[in-house]
Formats: structure tokens, C-alpha cells, sequence
């Protein structure tokens, strides 16, 4: 399996300018083909580069991620730039005055952006597809078009093609962690209410988050040390994270979940149960747990919420004619119009009761595991755009967890399955720790290996 190298700037093994110059050679090499950006600034990017290698030259510090190119997704406020939504509403959408809240945290930290990644239409949609704008393609199958997870296709593509090494997406129900799985990086849906979310472009206020998607488990918890609210984290210090040390699996206690709900695919059913095996050989105790439910059911209602949502924010593009939102996009959409508000407001009474369930499994573990998504990555042409991926994913979204993507191995076509850590809210911690086991229990991060060439 080819492996990532570490981010080379903040290692200072190269300086700021020349890692946005291999950035954007690669960028204008392969992009053309893969279409993860929507947006690429290149000008702007070497401004910046080289102010921060003066700053070098002149002895001030260097930022966490100093020189390091980054990419965003569009639909987070970047100055200067219109935020279009992966949307043709949006065609005519003025410049951002300001960046975002975490964009400016990225930047004050010493990253680089380069520019702004595809995204699903207003961000709902798991396939990653996008009728209207075109959709990114999965770098780990140039030959078959595949679908490379949604809603933060772009960023996804970018990252597992060594485009750049950290990017930011949002997640709703999946949208951080289905393309971290179909394209095999590590991607990480944080708690809602511990990164910022002003200057984001949201589909549900209760559920959006905002996360990063890296190479490499060490590369998301050094992103996520800077974009966090301080003094919010919980279950342990991202500082040894950070540094690259592997923790200790000994003792944790690891829950399995009985009834997925779904049939695998044989490729993640046996990536998944090596990686059980693997922890099991680590130390750790696995522990099956019983949810009430198969984890598949906590998809539905989490769908209801973005549907009713999504509607309300953007019924007037719903209902426009001649319509320009992708059809996909526009029935989730519709779905959210006639839900009945009483069956809207036992969904929300049914999250907290679940929540206060889930509270409880997790006085027993430390953590829950899973597939991230039940099989690879889908090609364009068979994939069924009205059966969400999301099946896995959407649980943590539901009730407020933190969980976080890694690449667990390759099926024998070659395709990355993704395992998903859950644990409570707050402990980002907790899940990279595990994550950082299992990644080195594998022999390290793993690769597109057009991320190498």
C-alpha cells in the first residue's frame, strides 16, 4: 500500500512557497481531470506563501500549519469569493466580504489556501454527485468513473490525490466522513457548537458541522487543534496526536454493533473484521452492544430534519420555474415540505431519548465501531441517487456524537474502506487516538497511489 509522507512544511523540510508550487503543479496537472476545485487562486496563495517565509527569514514563529496549501469547500466564506453552493442559484452570488470564522483560524495559524473545492448542490446529497455543476471523479479508479462521497466531494478528490494535504468540508449527516470512505483519507465530523460556524453556508442549523479531511490521522488532529473552540475537548490531549505518537489500545473498551442494519459488501465485511482483529491483537476488548435498533434506522429521521430544513431555506429555489436545482437535490427538498408537524416534532423528541440512550451504551465503551459506509465506492453510472449511503454515517449527526473516518484497508479491486470511530460529543480525542491505533496497526496511512505518482 503506498503511504503519505507527513505535512512537509510544518516539518520544515521545505518552505511555504515551494510546497504551494508543488501544490499547484499537481493541481494544474490533474485537476483538469479530476475537477475537485471550483476555484484556484494561485496569485493570492503565493502573496501569502511568501510573507510567511519572511516572517521566517526574520525569526518571528511559525504557525502550527505554517506554509501548509489547504483547500475549502465552497460552501464556507473565502474574501474575495462568491460562495455558489455547488448551486446554478447561486451563478450570481457576490464575493464574500470575509472570510469564515475557520478559515481565518486556518490562516492565522500559518495555512495556505489555494482555493475553493466542489461540493454537492447546498450540500445534500452522500453519492457525491452533482447534475448541474459535475461531479468530482474518485481518484482511486481513473479507468471507471466512481462516485467520490458527498457532500464534500471536492475536498475528498483533492486530498486523496496529494492536490493538498488538509481540507475543510462540512458534515450533516455523513458529508465529511462518505468522502473521507470512498476516496480513503481520514475525514472527521466534529461536535456541533465546537467549531465556528460563521461564514458557513448551512443545510441544518442542529446537525451542520465543520471538519477537515487529511492524509494522515496526525494531519486532522493538528487541523483540528487550531480550528477548535478552546477549552472545549474532551477524552485526552491532541498534542501527542500532534507528534505522531501511537497510543495505546490496551484496556480501551470498544463497542461493536450487533445489528447494522444492512448487508456488507465482502470487501468491507473482511477490512472490517481485520481491523476488529487487529484491535483484539492491540489490546483492546470488543464489546458488542445493542443500539435498540439496527444503526441503518437512526438514517431516517436524521433524513426527516435535513429534508424539513432544507426545504425551509431554500423553498423559493424549490419551487422556482424554470427550475435550476439538480433533480436529486430538489425531491430531498420537496420531501420536507408536507412531513406533518407532528411527525416532525416525535422525531425531535425521539433524538433526545436516544441521546440520553446512547449516553448510557457509552458508560460502557469507549467508543463504538463500524463500517463507514457498507461498500466501496460505487461507480457513476449503477449507483442509485435516491438510496442515501448515509446509513452509517447519520447516526453521530443524530445524536451529537463526534466520529471520525480512516481508510481501514483495500478490497481486492483496490478500493479504500472506511472504518468509523464514534464516541460522545466533545471527545475528538478519544476518537483520533483509536483512529491513530488502527491506522498504525495497518502500517500506516494509506494512499491513492496516484497521490504518489
Amino acid at each position: 500500500m503506498t503511504q503519505r509522507p507527513p505535512l512537509a512544511v510544518a516539518a520544515r523540510t521545505t518552505s511555504a512557497e515551494e510546497a504551494l508550487d508543488a501544490a499547484l503543479a499537481r493541481i494544474a496537472t490533474l485537476d483538469p481531470r479530476l475537477a475537485a476545485f471550483v476555484h484556484v487562486d494561485g496569485d493570492r496563495a503565493r502573496i501569502e506563501a511568501r510573507r510567511l517565509d519572511a516572517r521566517v527569514r526574520h525569526g518571528l514563529p511559525r504557525g502550527p500549519l505554517h506554509g501548509v496549501p489547504i483547500a475549502v469547500k465552497d460552501v464556507i466564506d473565502l474574501a474575495g469569493v462568491p460562495t455558489r453552493g455547488g448551486s446554478l442559484t447561486r451563478a450570481d452570488a457576490p464575493a464574500a466580504g470575509r472570510s469564515a470564522a475557520v478559515v481565518e483560524r486556518l490562516e492565522a495559524a500559518g495555512a495556505v489556501v489555494v482555493g475553493k473545492t466542489a461540493t454537492v448542490e447546498y450540500a445534500f446529497g452522500g453519492w457525491g454527485s452533482n447534475e448541474t455543476l459535475g461531479t468530482p471523479l474518485n481518484p482511486w479508479d481513473l479507468a471507471t468513473p466512481r462516485v467520490p462521497g458527498g457532500s464534500s466531494n471536492g475536498s475528498g478528490v483533492a486530498v486523496a490525490a496529494g492536490l493538498v494535504p488538509l481540507a475543510l468540508g462540512t458534515d450533516t449527516g455523513g458529508s465529511v466522513r462518505l468522502p473521507a470512505s470512498f476516496c480513503g483519507v481520514v475525514g472527521l465530523k466534529t461536535t456541533a457548537g465546537l467549531v465556528d460556524k460563521t461564514g458557513v453556508m448551512t443545510l441544518t442549523d442542529a446537525l451542520d458541522t465543520v471538519g477537515p479531511l487529511a492524509g494522515r490521522v496526525a494531519d486532522a488532529a493538528l487541523a483540528l487543534a487550531v480550528m477548535a473552540e478552546a477549552g472545549r475537548l474532551l477524552g485526552g490531549s491532541l498534542v501527542p496526536l500532534v507528534e505522531g505518537a501511537v497510543p495505546s489500545l490496551r484496556g480501551r473498551r470498544i463497542g461493536v454493533v450487533g445489528d447494522l442494519g444492512v448487508d456488507l459488501h465482502p470487501g468491507t465485511r473482511r477490512v472490517y473484521e481485520a481491523v476488529l482483529g487487529r484491535l483484539e491483537e492491540a489490546g483492546a476488548h470488543l464489546v458488542e452492544v445493542d443500539l435498540g435498533r439496527s444503526l441503518a434506522e437512526f438514517a431516517a429521521p436524521c433524513g426527516r430534519l435535513l429534508a424539513v430544513e432544507g426545504y425551509l431555506r431554500y423553498a423559493r429555489f424549490v419551487e422556482e420555474e424554470p427550475n435550476r436545482l439538480g433533480a436529486p437535490v430538489r425531491r430531498r427538498m420537496l420531501a420536507g415540505k408536507t412531513l406533518p408537524a407532528p411527525a416532525l416534532l416525535e422525531t425531535l423528541f425521539a433524538r433526545e431519548e436516544a441521546k440520553r440512550e446512547i449516553a448510557a451504551v457509552f458508560e460502557t465503551v469507549d467508543a463504538i465501531i463500524s463500517p463507514t459506509t457498507a461498500a466501496p465506492a460505487a461507480t457513476l453510472a449503477e449507483h442509485d441517487e435516491d438510496a442515501s449511503p448515509a446509513v452509517f454515517t447519520r447516526f453521530a449527526n443524530f445524536l451529537d456524537l463526534a466520529a471520525v473516518s480512516l481508510p481501514g484497508g483495500l478490497t481486492d479491486e483496490g478500493l479504500p474502506v472506511g472504518i468509523q470511530i464514534n464516541v460522545p460529543g466533545f471527545h475528538e480525542p478519544r476518537a483520533l487516538a483509536i483512529a491513530a491505533a488502527i491506522e498504525a496497526a495497518a502500517g500506516g496511512p494509506i494512499a491513492c497511489p496516484l497521490a504518489a505518482a
